[in-house]
């Protein structure tokens, strides 16, 4: 079964909601088996919300709307809704009578306006709001399903939980659709792409490439008759894309790099420390994200000055003069220092110039050296990142992080100066 989202108001198109009841909505269909093939958002116009559900239901097996059951003027859903089914609007009395309760209990009286939310199409039927004034509908045209729900989480969410989704289950006969995400790093999109290009060619289970700052995703997808025979096909296909990209692969879902890295250092029983300059302490920030970073974290400094990577980091007022803040023997005395002084199994030093000023032929804009520091050996990284200062200071800790995992998962720095 496929179906569209029509997410309706015209604060939607212009930037100040954020749609994420309809990405929340496409995952919980994915999950009962129900395909979404596109969403299309409109504003608060009665002909264009028209349109745009005569078009989904050319196309597909079904369609919800989000939005547009209030009581105000510019709420025109069910004007839609019942334009497209070529029936007048009714009240029912039922939903009436629960508004007059709902506003009695405020010690008001229900005007006309809200009771606009009890009106229906005639063949439709409510869909209960114990949250809020305004109920959803379901119809049916020439046999396909057509939902309406109201806009606020706090009400959409439940009634698509408790009535909309299990309505819609029951028609799918009990398919389901699963994914999984393994996440990488270290790897650029077209040389992972180039490694699993026949298994990209799937049809079921699908795998589908998904470029991330920093990071490429690959989202496995399967379409079966259980949920236990597809997660199987996803495993399958797993053990596959892990035997071609394993080395690349740090997590998979939600799991975060930062998040990898504090579980590894957990694991292994070791200590991080960090030493900041052209990041700003973005390093430190992404890793104390994580809960339960505590107990491998010990603390960090921000060294943006010369002054205070001398004073603090011990960095040697000589190396500064003869190569600068942004080189490579800075940033393994940054490593080495942090580490030293404050005592961490790990160390990591980052200087770089993350722009949009002070680049010059010799150090460009972008340019950043990465050191990662143990007890036995120090490795530092030279990397030229483009974009704009935030990206390049977000590349530039994810390097980082990138470095420190595969440090942590190997033992030691030593197998770094392969990557």
């Amino acid at each position: 079964m496929t179906v569209e989202i029509v997410s309706i108001g015209t604060e939607l198109l212009l930037g100040q909601i954020v749609d994420t009841n309809a990405a929340w909505l496409s995952a919980r269909l994915a999950e009962i088996g129900v395909g979404v093939y596109r969403r299309t958002t409109v504003g608060d116009n009665r002909e264009r919300i028209i349109g745009a559900l005569q078009e989904a239901l050319a196309r597909a097996d079904g369609v919800i709307t989000i939005g547009g059951l209030g009581p105000t003027d510019d709420d025109l859903t069910r004007e839609a809704i019942a334009a497209v089914l070529h029936e007048p609007l009714v009240l029912d009395e039922n939903e009436a009578a629960r508004l007059r309760a709902f506003f009695a209990a405020r010690g008001r009286d229900a005007n006309e306006r809200q009771l606009r939310q009890a009106l229906r199409p005639i063949s439709a039927l409510p869909i209960p709001n114990p949250n809020g004034t305004a109920p959803g509908l379901y119809a049916e045209r020439d046999g396909k399903p057509i939902v309406a729900m109201p806009g606020p989480p706090n009400e959409f969410q439940p009634m698509a939980t408790d009535h909309v989704l299990p309505r819609l289950a029951a028609r799918t006969g009990g398919r389901v659709i699963r994914s999984r995400v393994l996440r990488l790093c270290g790897i650029g999109e077209s040389d992972a792409e180039a490694q699993l290009h026949d298994l990209i060619a799937s049809e079921n289970p699908t795998l589908a490439p998904l470029a991330k700052l920093g990071e490429v995703h690959f989202r496995i997808t399967a379409r079966a008759d259980s949920p236990e025979q597809a997660e199987q096909m996803i495993a399958t296909m797993e053990r596959e894309v892990r035997a071609r990209l394993g080395a690349s692969i740090f997590g998979a879902d939600d799991t975060t790099l930062e998040q990898a890295v504090v579980q590894s250092l957990i694991a292994a029983g070791q200590s991080l420390v960090v030493a900041e300059s052209c990041t700003g302490g973005l390093l430190a920030n992404r890793i104390t994200n994580v809960p339960g970073s505590s107990e491998v974290f010990l603390g960090g400094v921000v060294s943006y000055s010369n002054a205070l990577k001398e004073s603090l980091l011990g960095v040697p007022a000589e190396t500064l003069a003869q190569y600068g803040a942004v080189s490579e023997p800075t940033a393994r005395a940054m490593a080495e220092g942090v580490r030293q002084r404050l005592g961490g199994w790990w160390g990591v030093g980052i200087t770089g110039i993350a722009g949009s000023g002070g680049g010059s032929p010799e150090k460009p804009v972008g340019l950043v050296y990465i050191g990662v520091s143990d007890p036995d050996t120090t490795v530092v990284k030279r990397q030229l990142f483009a974009g704009d200062r935030q990206t390049i200071k977000y590349r530039a800790t994810q390097y980082a992080l990138w470095l420190l995992y595969k440090g942590v998962q190997a033992g030691g720095c030593g197998s770094l100066s392969r990557l």
